[in-house]
């Protein structure tokens, strides 16, 4: 007896799914809840499990799309199928080869051989002995076979063979691949987003010299206490979340004719994926201290480079925060992540020369980028929150204190 695996629903406005890679082959025994194949979403991946011990026969193959509901592969009831039988073991005792022996030879000398008249024939004719059978005693060439014999025609010349072509340094070389599902959701998205919001970018820049200070100081102890490491994202998150309490607008949304303020901080993180941008989400961020958020950061990063996040670990949220930092960006205007109303974009640390109380000095600076839909949030609001951020970072008492 056999059973249908088929597409199991994954996610209200999901309707079909890609088979993106088959974790167990054909013909693979496999126990019951095993992970056999991988489904990929416009959100998300998502694993396939046996529903049975058995046999796996494959019926959909990588890279097809595949309706809610469709059969991807059969489970047959018993082990697998059975290997091809190896080749029969030689035995110890083998047997020898023989070469063959040259056996001796039943012609004549004299087959091959023209007699005087024929070879002065075959000479004029251009005839080479070997190509004239003879007919005579012993396979002797005779007269007449020399008069009979002619001379072989020309061969033609064999056509030259079409030169091969091989691929030249620079040369205009295609190579075509198919969009995967999150792929064209993150297009269609960001193109909605262009068009259908009223998007602004304000800038600034903070002095990450007093919070590298506080890291260098305590990361290890840090470490040490909570089994992970203190990084920036932590900081950002906190000062965004402290920011949002004065400046609500930049934590609300618009859905349809109203305005929808929330009283918490769902933080998504964007994080680059194999598959592409995704952004897990750290729930009530506001209530969260420095090694919780880090924790979160860790293990959503994990996942995603994985490919375990689940559908509710990407939906929602109500602030996105974006670090082209870590790729080397220096400035940037990052698109809203919608239906949120705004997005901060961090970027790499450089070191330049700022004037502080009248005097040139070196430090790590780095560029701060709010992008923001100016239907719901003004621009007092967006540069407003832009520096409450640029505030706690560049006084980390402040920002523990929650003043």
């Amino acid at each position: 007896m056999s059973i249908e695996i088929k597409v199991p629903p994954v996610g209200e406005s999901i309707t079909e799914v890609v088979l993106s890679r088959w974790v167990k082959n054909d013909g693979d025994a496999v126990e019951m809840d095993e992970v056999i194949a991988e489904l990929e979403s416009d959100k998300a991946t998502f694993e396939l499990t046996a529903e049975q011990a058995g046999t796996l026969r494959t019926v959909a193959v990588e890279g097809d799309t595949l309706p809610i509901g469709a059969v991807v592969c059969r489970i047959e009831e018993g082990g697998a199928a059975p290997a091809a039988a190896a080749p029969q073991e030689k035995t110890l005792v083998e047997e020898k080869s023989v070469s063959p022996v040259a056996e001796k030879s039943t012609d004549s000398y004299a087959a091959g051989t023209p007699s005087p008249s024929a070879g002065k024939i075959l000479a004029e004719k251009g005839v080479d002995t070997a190509a004239v059978k003879g007919t005579g005693v012993d396979g002797r060439i005779t007269k007449e076979d020399a008069l009979k014999a002619e001379k072989p025609a020309p061969q033609k010349a064999a056509a030259p063979s079409a030169p091969v072509v091989t691929a030249v340094a620079g040369a205009r070389n295609e190579r075509r691949q198919k969009m995967t599902p999150l792929r064209k959701t993150i297009a269609k998205r960001l193109v909605a987003v262009k068009s259908e919001t009223a998007m602004l970018t304000t800038f600034n820049e903070v002095n990450m010299k007093p919070i590298m200070d506080l890291r260098g100081k305590y990361k290890d102890k840090f470490k040490e206490k909570y089994g992970v490491g203190l990084g920036f994202m932590s900081f950002f998150s906190k000062a965004v979340c402290e920011a949002l309490k004065d400046f609500p607008s930049v934590n609300a949304r618009i859905d349809g004719e109203e305005l929808v303020f929330n009283d918490f901080v769902d933080i998504s993180i964007a994080v680059s994926a194999p598959k592409g941008l995704v952004v897990p989400i750290i729930r009530n961020a506001e209530s969260m201290s420095l090694a919780q958020i880090e924790k979160s950061v860790l293990e959503l990063a994990t996942k995603a480079r994985d490919s375990k996040l689940t559908l509710e670990e990407m939906t929602g949220g109500t602030f996105t925060i974006t670090n082209g930092g870590v790729f080397g960006s220096m400035m940037s205007t990052p698109i809203i992540n919608s239906p949120q109303s705004a997005i901060l974009g961090m970027h790499n640390i450089i070191e330049r020369p700022i004037a502080e109380k009248g005097e040139v000095v070196v430090r790590p600076m780095m560029y701060l980028a709010l992008s923001y839909d100016h239907r719901i949030i003004d621009g007092r609001e967006s540069v407003g929150f832009l520096v409450r951020v640029k505030e706690l970072l560049e006084d980390p008492a402040r920002l523990l204190l929650g003043i």
